[in-house]
């Protein structure tokens, strides 16, 4: 029974160091990761600005047209109801 622990024991040591040895480094660069991570999350680059301002920009303007269009029916109604015929 020693025999065959001290005979396994080499080879499952030489088996299982890669597994120790990528385990240590994960640990020990772990802290970089998540620092870079969360520089990522707190800064935004300049396509991710450009992305959100013309997102911003085309919801604007959909509001400016919907107003528009709402303030010339209104404008058109106030004409019929003043009896005039050419309102549009």
């Amino acid at each position: 029974m020693k025999t065959k622990l001290l005979l396994g024991a080499p080879v499952a040591m030489l088996l299982l160091s890669g597994c120790i040895a990528r385990t240590a480094a994960n640990i020990v660069t772990m802290p970089v990761r998540a620092g870079a991570q969360a520089a990522d999350w707190a800064t935004t680059s300049q396509d991710e600005a450009d992305r959100n301002y013309g997102r911003k920009m085309r919801k604007q303007e959909a509001r400016e047209g919907r107003e528009r269009k709402k303030a010339e029916e209104q404008r058109r109604k106030e004409c019929r109801r003043a009896g005039y015929d050419n309102c549009d």
